[in-house]
């Protein structure tokens, strides 16, 4: 499974490298223009002073240490001092570092699913879709979300590694996994999944359970399965360990929602309609916001809808599992990469978010990758075909991400598209009106906080912060 393909030649795969990291880094090459948000940017970098201050001692000290934002990862606070070390305060440099991470993401996408199963153009197909799909900009215009792009760096390099483990079984290439992983985790915790997610690569591409599988003994099969568990011990304790670790860092940060703050039906609910959510902003990217506001109310033909189309999905994926262990392994890949985010604990208040959907996508674009080819066989200019359909599903792609890196350039115009794009969003409303005070445009400002109060009127922030600019507003009147 590791050998590349007979047709795939070296120059054939440094060209699809060229080709794809130009691509990418030209169309997010956009993002250098663009300014620090008003949202996490300074928790993040503008006003946190152990960031500011570049590397110090004392502040590696702090990353190691600290469980600001309602995190621990120490490897996104270090990079986020280096790049002040090296650019300073301009944020043209730390979006460009957000876009070569996110570009040698791409590519280390098509290494390694071509590594592992020897087809280039399925493989570019995945790699030019994760690189250009306009529910990835998110991840990669907001310099707050560092984070995505190192923990998807890690992960990728971790079963990068691991492929070659399981390969020739050599105990260097486990410690590389080991190590990668842990440095993903560091990054982002939401890799906590990741053990799940290289039994799945077992299953395809690798095919480490194919002798237990032709044997056609479900006991023999089991035992398999266990041997793969056990091999994987280390990394599913070090997930268990990372997940404690987060949950008190967000628990001590107050970001932990109290179930009694949404109701489990509603939590519920809300997760099985957010994965079909997701599936379909993959499929027509529309309406994207940088934050969804959490549905009070669901219709009932949503709830059948949703749960109905999760349960085809998955029966069917395992019903033809055996001849296209491709099918369950993007199937699941996409579900378990996001349970650390589907809501099972609440962290904050959004609904879902497009930024988490930056590694998990990969699972939904290797079953189109791998199984359209699949059924078509047989079909008339089949590659002809392919090659359109898959160009032009590309370029659409790269179209769209051009123009929703737009809405990117500030705050400001961030956050009047989302009140386009969704309805009863204070947190818009709020952060927009933050963007305007501080503009000085404080007609404007009073506005957002009024709307934001009409929303939730319990809201402080907005409270306090629409007094202070009603009273500039007063003075500014008298004095003129």
């Amino acid at each position: 499974m590791f050998q590349i393909g007979f047709n795939t030649s070296t120059r054939n795969i440094v060209i699809a490298c060229l080709l794809l990291s130009t691509i990418t880094f030209g169309v997010y090459f956009k993002t250098a223009s663009h300014e620090f948000l008003n949202y996490d940017d300074a928790e993040y970098v503008t006003e946190n002073p152990h960031v500011v201050s570049g590397i110090t001692g004392s502040n590696i000290f702090w990353a190691f240490t600290t469980s600001h934002s309602a995190n621990w990862h120490p490897i996104t606070w270090i990079s986020h001092m280096l790049d002040v070390q090296i650019y300073g305060m301009n944020p043209r440099g730390h979006h460009i570092t957000n876009v070569i991470i996110h570009t040698v993401n791409s590519v280390l996408l098509l290494l390694l699913l071509l590594r592992f199963s020897g087809a280039l153009w399925q493989s570019l197909f995945v790699a030019a879709l994760f690189a250009l799909h306009p529910l990835h900009v998110e991840s990669v215009a907001w310099i707050a979300e560092r984070k995505d792009v190192l923990s998807a760096f890690f992960c990728f390099l971790t079963l990068l590694f691991y492929g070659e483990y399981s390969r020739n079984l050599k105990p260097a290439f486990y410690i590389l996994a080991f190590l990668s992983f842990m440095l993903g985790l560091m990054s982002k915790p939401m890799l906590v999944t990741l053990p799940v997610i290289m039994l799945l690569v077992d299953l395809w591409p690798l095919d480490r359970y194919r002798y237990a599988r032709d044997d056609q003994c479900l006991r023999h099969l089991f035992g398999r399965f266990l041997s793969l568990v056990k091999e994987k011990i280390p990394f599913f304790l070090l997930s268990v360990l990372s997940a404690i670790v987060t949950f008190l860092a967000q628990a001590l940060d107050n970001s932990v929602v109290s179930p009694h703050d949404i109701d489990f039906n509603i939590r519920t609910i809300n997760i099985v309609i957010s994965y079909v959510k997701y599936i379909v902003k993959t499929i027509f990217p529309h309406n994207l916001a940088v934050y969804y506001p959490y549905p009070t109310s669901f219709q009932i033909w949503m709830i059948f809808v949703s749960f109905t189309i999760l349960i085809i999905v998955t029966t069917l994926v395992i019903r033809f599992g055996r001849e296209y262990p491709y099918l369950p392994m993007g199937w699941f890949w996409f579900l378990f990469t996001l349970v650390p985010v589907i809501g099972l604990i609440q962290v904050g208040s959004q609904s879902m978010a497009d930024r988490y959907s930056y590694i998990p996508l990969v699972g939904l674009f290797i079953m189109v990758a791998w199984g359209i080819p699949d059924l078509t066989r047989g079909l008339k200019h089949r590659n002809s075909l392919l090659t359109f359909f898959a160009s032009a599903i590309i370029f659409i792609s790269a179209i769209l991400t051009w123009q929703q890196l737009d809405y990117w350039r500030d705050s400001t115009s961030l956050f009047k598209h989302a009140l386009q794009v969704t309805t009863d969003n204070d947190v818009a409303h709020y952060t927009l009106g933050l963007a305007l005070f501080h503009k000085g445009d404080l007609d404007g400002a009073i506005k957002e906080f009024q709307e934001t109060l009409i929303i939730t009127p319990d809201f402080k922030g907005a409270n306090i912060v629409l007094e202070k600019a009603i009273a500039l507003k007063n003075i500014s009147n008298q004095s003129e």
